[in-house]
């Protein structure tokens, strides 16, 4: 089992920057090399991925309509997943929630994620 706990959302203006954390726990998580993922969803939208990373080297993967603006990273040591968003939109505005499977691969897709935490809120403002 894997448990995420997203935090660092809010209401911030258009142009300004957020960090997400995903803090990961669980003794799958220790043992197994993960994929680990950033999706949104906002209202009456479907969710939608943002980035991908593999938990053992740092492959990155990105939507291309966040790519330049979003990063996503992971400190393993912390085990900890971060989204760094510059340059934030209204149309960012979303529910942002971190996902995790077995297995180092990218993936885009939701279905192929096992964990996921509970989400945190962001809302731009313009």
């Amino acid at each position: 089992q894997v448990q995420l706990v997203e935090s660092g959302g809010g209401l911030v203006q258009a142009g300004d920057s957020l960090r997400l954390s995903c803090a990961a726990s669980g003794r799958s998580f220790r043992i197994y090399s993960m994929g680990l993922g950033w999706f949104r969803q906002a209202p009456g939208k479907e969710r939608e991925f943002v980035a991908a990373i593999i938990r053992s080297g740092g492959t990155t993967d990105y939507a291309g309509s966040v790519k330049g603006r979003f990063t996503i990273s992971i400190d393993n040591a912390k085990n900890t997943v971060y989204l760094q968003i510059n340059s934030l939109k209204p149309e960012d505005t979303a529910v942002y929630s971190c996902a995790a499977r077995g297995g180092a691969y990218l993936k885009r897709s939701p279905s192929d994620y096992d964990y996921w935490g509970q989400g945190t809120q962001v809302t731009v403002s313009s």
